[in-house]
């Protein structure tokens, strides 16, 4: 799922290109995709965009007249730039917004259609749509501190709670745990003082650094959106060297998702318990990371 990294280089290419233009014409090409009847999509048409803005894991095209676009890619959802009169792809197109400059068009990959198409009557509709979550790259880090602390929840949970924290999801929050040197399943209730300030830490710099990096190789248009990239630390990367310490990155599998980390990085060189594959080793299952050695 694009991240905040992602979304945020989303929207700068989208104001650059959209910018004060006039949205001529939208065309829904699945019926799954809009998840409002009122105000009727065909209401976007002729307005001009006025603001391109980020609401979490979401793009919002502002329009005159107080109206707001909102997607929201999920998972397999991404956006892609064509220029005026080409022609989009053909069953992975969910939606085309036109343009004098072009067409943008929203795709998502695979059979699942999970991606969603918003049109809000005013600034308080879009309001009530933010799940609460605190912008983390401007946040402090009392206030940082605050959210963490709101609820008792293993670190990677509390990372990813939308609620919580906007923006961060699967993947960067096993890059921000691994800069951290903090364990995904270590209880937020349970850090130190100093603890609390590197996650602060961690999450600033991570999310800073990847924005830039993503930024930089976007060029135009960033096509290459995945939460899979080689330069990542750990995430994605199971059995793969730590670039610390060397030792192969491990992985917890629960239903759609994983998390990778490093015991020897984060655990003090303990295997955390992958639910299914613990159960089928049982009395064989490593405890540390020096028996896979």
């Amino acid at each position: 799922m694009p991240e905040l990294p992602d979304i945020t280089v989303y929207v700068e290419r989208l104001a650059a290109k959209v910018g004060g233009s006039m949205l001529q014409r939208v065309r829904v090409l699945n019926p799954f995709l809009l998840r409002t009847a009122v105000p009727s999509i065909s209401q976007a048409e002729g307005r001009r965009v006025v603001g391109v803005e980020r609401l979490g894991k979401r793009v919002v095209l502002a329009l005159d007249g107080g109206l707001f676009l909102v997607i929201h890619l999920m998972i397999a959802g991404r956006l892609r730039w064509f220029a005026a009169g080409a022609k989009p792809p053909g069953r992975i197109a969910l939606a085309t917004f036109e343009f004098d400059g072009g067409t943008l068009v929203l795709t998502e990959a695979g059979s699942k259609r999970r991606a969603s198409l918003h049109l809000l009557a005013n600034r308080d509709a879009l309001t009530a749509m933010d799940p609460g979550g605190i912008d983390v790259l401007s946040a402090d880090l009392a206030g940082f501190q605050q959210r963490l602390s709101a609820e008792n929840h293993t670190l990677k949970r509390a990372l990813t709670d939308p609620r919580l924290f906007s923006g961060i999801g699967n993947a960067y929050s096993d890059e921000i745990l691994h800069r951290a040197r903090l364990s995904p399943v270590a209880l937020s209730h349970s850090l130190s003082a100093e603890q609390v300030r590197a996650l602060f830490d961690a999450v600033r710099a991570v999310m800073t650094e990847w924005t830039e990096r993503l930024r930089a190789a976007a060029g135009d248009w960033p096509d290459k959106v995945t939460a899979f990239r080689p330069e990542m630390a750990v995430h994605g990367r199971y059995g793969l060297p730590c670039p610390v310490c060397g030792a192969p990155v491990q992985r917890i599998v629960y239903a759609d998702n994983e998390t990778n980390y490093c015991a020897r990085c984060q655990t003090g060189g303990k295997l955390l318990a992958d639910r299914a594959l613990s159960r089928l080793l049982k009395a064989s299952w490593p405890r540390n990371i020096d028996d896979l050695e």
